[in-house]
C-alpha cells in the first residue's frame, strides 16, 4: 500500500513504492501503444507476515520484532503469502478481454 498513501516515518520508502506504480503505469502505456495484448498487474499488498521485517529492524530479538510488526493489525492477523498468491492467481485467470490493472490488498484490521 505504500505506493499509494504514506505514513510517519516511512517516507523514503514509500517513495520508492510510488516511482514503482508510476513505472508500472508508463510500461503499461507504452505495451498498450504498441499493440502487444500484454497485460499488466500491480498487486500493492499491506502488512504481510515475512521474514522481511524481523530481516529489517534493528532489533536484537527478531521474535520481538516479528510481535511488534503483528500489533500494527489489530487483531495480529496479518496477510499470509498464500494472500498473494490468490491475488495472482485471480490476475491470471483472467479472461484474455480483460485486464486487471491494480489489487489493493490489506489485512481486514490493518491500522493504516
Amino acid at each position: 500500500m505504500s505506493g499509494h498513501r504514506v505514513t510517519n516515518y516511512s517516507h523514503f520508502y514509500c517513495a520508492t513504492k510510488y516511482a514503482v506504480t508510476a513505472l508500472v503505469e508508463g510500461i503499461r502505456q507504452e505495451l498498450r501503444e504498441m499493440k502487444t495484448n500484454t497485460r499488466i498487474t500491480a498487486i500493492s499488498p499491506g502488512l504481510v507476515r515475512t521474514e522481511f521485517r524481523g530481516r529489517a529492524s534493528k532489533a536484537a530479538d527478531i521474535e520481538q520484532s516479528k510481535k511488534d510488526y503483528d500489533s500494527l493489525v489489530y487483531n495480529g492477523q496479518p496477510l499470509e503469502a498464500v494472500d498473494m498468491a490468490s491475488a495472482v492467481l485471480f490476475a491470471l485467470s483472467a479472461p484474455p478481454r480483460m485486464e486487471v490493472n491494480d489489487i489493493y490488498i490489506r489485512p481486514t484490521a490493518q491500522v493504516h
